[in-house]
């Protein structure tokens, strides 16, 4: 039952409390309107934690259109109720906005308001959820986490820390990468995907028939471009599980260092990848170690870090137990690897078949990503010019990295400076 205020809406007024005024007024039309459409009387609940989760919830249902969720009408007038989906290549969608609009979930016989509150000195948006008990708003709440969780194994979920704090956005896998298609030693990525299989398979059966604590962090360095990002996205593309994509900035906080890792733990089980670990702010580091050491806040999760410069960890980060289990170098490919990727690329379209083997041996040293810039460039020069110089290509590939990795470039000097 609804408990009856000490101050009441209807007997007051600017004069006496005009901020007041302005912000129940709407609060107020909204009850009224919701009231009409179902005949009950609700209460008021607001909530902090969960927001962005419900929001990312409501606009998938809104632009799946649900049944399960009705559009009672928008709350002003003058404000954006319809939001614009899509691109030009995509194709454009019009739905209706998870703001400034009253959402009624008849199931739960719940209802949803985004309200923009204006007072004197700010406006600001506030999320209000309205029900008849507290049940109800429960069972709501438990409903939206597992909508959220069904919705996020159609892509990846990107966490991305901002100066406006962590925001979220739903990547779809556009390019899946099969895992014949990881060129690694073959027992770091029998490892590696035995030990993501069994960490998914029925909920971690695994680890509890082996009484192991269910949670799991591996750790991928080595030099860029051998295939730790390739990796990654054939696990995210190869498991039925959420995947959360972290992106560190300069940005990254305390706070949101314990927002991911409670989003993490509510849809677990989950894997967390977080790409370039090393470039965790220094004022950061000891809160995010905290979190590793959790005693609960890692049940359930699957983390996966990468860094192409390892030497910039701190060692307490992989030096103590229950932070990061194992650490797995992805290295140079060797020659049986560039063989095995030239052979996959169908290199022999441009040169006779015998000359792959030479150059698997010729290729020492290059990269997956320098191989793949050498089947491009070689593919553009048959393209035009029929024919192939393949050692010519390699000597390039071979002086642009040496230059790189001791920044040795050749610069011409110009009296004009463009602008600075």
């Amino acid at each position: 039952m609804k408990n009856k205020a000490i101050i009441s809406f209807n007997k007051i007024n600017r004069a006496t409390i005009p901020h007041y005024y302005d912000y129940a007024i709407a609060i107020e039309k909204v009850i009224e309107a919701l009231t009409k459409r179902t005949g009950n009387l609700y209460n008021i609940y607001s909530f902090e934690e969960d927001w962005e989760m419900i929001y990312s919830a409501l606009e998938q249902m809104l632009q799946n259109k649900t049944d399960d969720i009705e559009v009672i009408s928008p709350i002003f007038d003058h404000i954006s109720s319809r939001k614009i989906h899509g691109s030009d290549s995509e194709g454009y969608s019009i739905t209706p906005s998870e703001s400034n609009n009253l959402l009624y979930f008849p199931t739960y016989d719940v209802a949803y308001a985004n309200i923009q509150i204006y007072q004197s000195h700010a406006d600001y948006p506030h999320d209000f959820i309205f029900a008849q008990d507290d049940e109800s708003v429960v069972t709501f709440m438990k409903e939206m986490v597992e909508k959220t969780r069904s919705f996020m194994l159609d892509g990846i979920t990107v966490l991305t820390d901002t100066e406006d704090g962590l925001e979220r956005s739903q990547e779809e896998i556009t390019n899946q990468i099969q895992r014949d298609d990881v060129l690694l030693e073959e027992i770091v990525k029998r490892d590696i995907f035995r030990s993501i299989d069994e960490f998914f398979s029925k909920s971690g059966t695994f680890f509890k028939t082996y009484n192991i604590p269910y949670k799991r962090g591996i750790l991928l360095y080595g030099n860029p471009g051998n295939g730790k990002t390739t990796l990654v996205k054939s696990i995210a593309g190869s498991v039925k599980a959420p995947v959360i994509y972290w992106q560190i900035t300069e940005f990254t906080s305390s706070y949101s260092i314990d927002e991911v890792f409670q989003t993490a733990k509510k849809m677990a089980p989950v894997i967390l990848i977080i790409e370039d670990i090393d470039s965790m702010p220094h004022e950061s580091r000891s809160v995010f170690l905290n979190a590793l050491d959790g005693a609960t806040s890692k049940d359930g999760i699957f983390l996966i870090g990468t860094t192409n410069y390892p030497e910039r960890i701190d060692p307490a980060l992989i030096n103590r137990a229950g932070r990061f289990d194992r650490a797995y170098e992805i290295k140079q490919p060797d020659e049986k690897l560039r063989r095995n990727y030239l052979l996959k690329k169908q290199v022999s379209q441009f040169v006779a078949a015998e000359v792959v083997d030479e150059i698997a041996t010729k290729t020492k040293n290059l990269s997956i990503a320098q191989l793949n810039e050498l089947y491009m460039s070689m593919a553009l020069q048959w393209h035009y010019d029929k024919q192939v110089d393949v050692d010519k290509i390699i000597e390039e590939l071979k002086e642009n990295h040496r230059k790189t990795m001791k920044q040795d470039w050749e610069m011409e000097d110009f009296d004009d400076r463009l602008g600075f």
